[in-house]
């Protein structure tokens, strides 16, 4: 699942095939940039912004894109065969002499003038993964709802940017919070925007990511994707819930024994099955 390691190494990646010569080739299949042809410009950086990635090219010009749950960028060298998915999936081509990028099921393409990147990105709180992380200001503005469920805040790309499911249900069970907790009743909270921006520094340079520090198969993390299956720590059979607005819910895993406190709809998280 795309969270902000994998935007960062996607970044790296575009960044290496696309920067340096001119793109010979733009096709952008997306309606409201049909006709745009971006061919000749030259690509300076390619820069991750939390979970939205910033392709800057000359003339003042980014093309801004966000994989959500499953959309991907993935780079072919020039006459190599693309396997990312069929081709109705294709959202955008890019291509320089030597490589071709291709963004596969891109739920959000859009050009802005690079001056207005804003617009797309302002909004978002301190980057985990950005050169200006600031974790005061992330810890401020976690604690600026204290009654918000912690999953829940964690979530919120307005409080720190890069966190998604998998992140938000290991941290909670590796700090031991009920992923229900207030934010006002978590202990020590600067620990979360800490323990955050080490396990994404250490998973972003490698595509398995791992946060129990076992690097075989099916023992890389704690909780996530993990329900009914024994808790690495006591044995207690795993639970997942959703979490959330209505209609907006995110899944979410937990032990119910390891992390004590509320649960869903205010029902008690420790083992009562």
């Amino acid at each position: 699942m795309p969270e902000g390691d994998t935007v960062w190494r996607t970044a790296r990646e575009l960044g290496r095939a696309l920067t340096g010569g001119p793109l010979v080739r733009s096709d952008l299949r997306v309606p409201a940039l049909a006709t745009v042809d971006l061919t000749g410009r030259r690509v300076t950086e390619v820069l991750p912004r939390g979970k939205h990635l910033l392709t800057r090219l000359e003339g003042g010009l980014t093309l801004h894109s966000h994989l959500r749950m499953d959309g991907a960028w993935r780079v072919y060298a020039t006459g190599e065969r693309w396997s990312g998915g069929p081709g109705h999936q294709i959202r955008a081509v890019l291509a320089t002499a030597d490589r071709t990028a291709v963004g596969y099921r891109l739920p959000v393409l859009e050009l802005l003038r690079t001056a207005d990147e804003h617009t797309a990105v302002g909004h978002l709180g301190p980057d985990l993964l950005g050169p200006g992380w600031d974790a005061q200001e992330a810890l401020r503005r976690l604690l600026a709802d204290p009654g918000r469920p912690v999953g829940e805040a964690l979530l919120d790309q307005r409080n720190l940017a890069g966190i998604g499911n998998v992140y938000k249900s290991e941290l909670c069970f590796m700090l031991r919070l009920s992923p229900w907790l207030p934010v006002r009743d978590v202990p020590a909270p600067e620990r979360l925007p800490a323990l955050a921006r080490k396990l994404l520094e250490a998973n972003k340079s490698r595509a398995a990511r791992i946060t129990t520090g076992d690097p075989r198969h099916d023992h890389r993390v704690w909780v996530y994707g993990r329900a009914g299956r024994p808790c690495r720590r006591c044995g207690t059979p795993l639970r997942t819930a959703g979490q959330g607005d209505a209609g907006r819910e995110r899944v979410t895993y937990w032990c119910p024994r390891c992390q004590p406190g509320p649960g869903p709809a205010g029902t008690p998280g420790r083992g009562d099955d």
